[in-house]
């Protein structure tokens, strides 16, 4: 008996990549550039993210979004609280976030007043790598 093969037409991640491409066309609209941040749980993101705040938050208004697999707000709040917008994403335990969970963030977020958009990717080194969100480049913090 021989293998059967079944064409894949359409490639898997295509409903993501969608909605990502809609995602950068947003963030390019309100000239906002983003950075999708990716680390091993406790590398540092949050910390980077708030060390960034600090020096450049005089000349550039930054928003963050926190993906976390757990619905706990402890990041998204310290950087409410170095005064910049943030919105807390929880995956509901997926250990990644994706196009449409980015969506739904961009849509809480003052777009038309930021100038850079971090996205605190969950912790782990696997999974967000292979989902392209709209963000215009990818940092690996290690």
């Amino acid at each position: 008996m021989s293998a059967i093969r079944v064409p894949v037409v359409e490639k898997i991640f295509s409903a993501n990549d969608r909605m990502a491409n809609e995602n950068r066309k947003l963030l390019d609209q309100n000239h906002v550039f983003s950075i999708n941040i990716m680390a091993s749980p406790g590398a540092g993101k949050t910390s980077f993210i708030l060390q960034t705040i600090k020096h450049v938050s005089k000349d550039l208004k930054i928003g963050v979004i926190e993906g976390d697999t757990a619905p706990v707000t402890i990041d998204a709040d310290k950087i409410i609280k170095a005064g910049m917008p943030a919105v807390q994403i929880n995956t509901g335990g997926d250990c990644h976030l994706e196009a449409d969970m980015l969506s739904d963030g961009l849509k809480q977020l003052p777009l038309n007043e930021m100038d850079v958009l971090i996205v605190e990717n969950v912790g782990n080194l696997i999974c967000p790598a292979a989902w392209y969100l709209g963000t215009h480049i990818n940092l690996l913090v290690a």
